[in-house]
């Protein structure tokens, strides 16, 4: 239970309905990352929260959710090599803590999907481009290939 002591909603304007941001290419900076376990325990995911900093849409965020460690393997390729697109975005490519990744700009690329449940319509990230902050041009990362697993390294480096 929160204590809510003193909040009164009266003195507070209630906030709107945050309607999904339109499909296109938007500069952002990771603000958080967190390991959290998956919903049926076998695993983890990094969740990574992305806050667009240009625009019109500046302030508002999105987030990843990469599949680094759990029982399905072509899951965990996935996320690693959408992790590898990320740090070939932000610049840095040998991360020791997921933290090496925060607040350098990007360009990530949002999409619409309608979700299964509701089937409202959600934003969902689908690729990432590095910032050319001289020019302002965008150079696109390297695209996320989905294939066979490579050699694992021993220690990753997200896991803390």
């Amino acid at each position: 239970m929160a204590n809510l002591q003193g909040f009164d909603a009266n003195e507070v304007e209630p906030a709107n309905d945050l309607e999904p941001i339109p499909v296109g290419k938007y500069v952002a900076v990771i603000t958080d990352s967190e390991m959290k376990p998956t919903k049926s325990g076998a695993g983890s995911y990094l969740q990574l929260t992305f806050q667009i900093i240009e625009g019109e849409h500046s302030g508002r965020l999105l987030w990843v959710r990469l599949n680094l460690d759990n029982p399905n393997g072509t899951a965990v390729e996935i996320a690693r090599r959408e992790l590898s697109a990320i740090c070939r975005a932000v610049g840095v490519l040998a991360p020791t803590d997921s933290t090496d990744l925060h607040n350098l700009p990007c360009v990530i690329h949002v999409r619409l999907k309608r979700r299964s449940d509701t089937g409202e319509l959600q934003n969902e990230v689908k690729g990432y481009s590095k910032r050319d902050p001289g020019s302002g041009s965008l150079e696109t990362a390297s695209p996320v290939v989905f294939g066979p697993q490579s050699a694992a390294s021993t220690d990753a480096p997200w896991k803390r």
